[in-house]
């Protein structure tokens, strides 16, 4: 699709949707629709529609965590029980720290934060402030790479392939 085509009001709500689909689903990188905000948008304004896509993607799934989480779990269950006990200021600081780890995926903080006694308010704020670092670093990073020549930008793929292929046997145990 020719993204640049469209008139920018609907490209910003296309792209925020998008991050709502990304964080309910759990599992999917939002980091190709920050490069997609940041090459049509520019720096500033692309990070903007990427942290307010990402801060409503990241309070919808809450909602919908907690409403499946309360419908297919036993209150009384022994699972997640540090979980399900934190609450205020703890569970606060847990939501926002685990923003700030670049490796955590947002799917896994989010659960967790579904799992507490968190309200939703203090979970928005600190999930939207944790997410604030991670992507202004995650659009520099982007931005550079689209500055870079495309013979390079493969050769970083492939060191990336590479050295993520390598972690994943050396935590599997294989030797190589």
């Amino acid at each position: 699709m020719e993204w640049d085509l469209l008139p920018l009001p609907l490209f910003v709500v296309i792209s925020i949707v998008l991050n709502v689909v990304i964080a309910v689903a759990g599992v999917l990188p939002s980091a190709f629709l920050t490069a997609l905000n940041v090459q049509l948008l520019g720096f500033g304004p692309g990070v903007i529609v990427s942290i307010v896509g990402e801060a409503v993607g990241a309070i919808v799934s809450f909602i919908l965590y907690r409403k499946a989480l309360q419908t297919y779990t036993s209150p009384t269950g022994t699972r997640f029980k540090r979980l399900r006990e934190a609450g205020g200021m703890e569970a606060w600081f847990l939501v926002l720290g685990m923003r700030l780890m670049p490796f955590v995926p947002s799917g896994l903080v989010t659960l967790s934060a579904a799992f507490s006694r968190m309200t939703l308010p203090s979970f928005a704020v600190a999930s939207t402030i944790g997410k604030v670092p991670a992507l202004l670093i995650e659009a520099l990073a982007v931005t550079a790479v689209l500055y870079v020549a495309t013979g390079w930008q493969l050769a970083l793929i492939a060191m990336v392939g590479i050295i993520y292929v390598v972690w994943r046997r050396q935590r599997s145990g294989e030797k190589m």
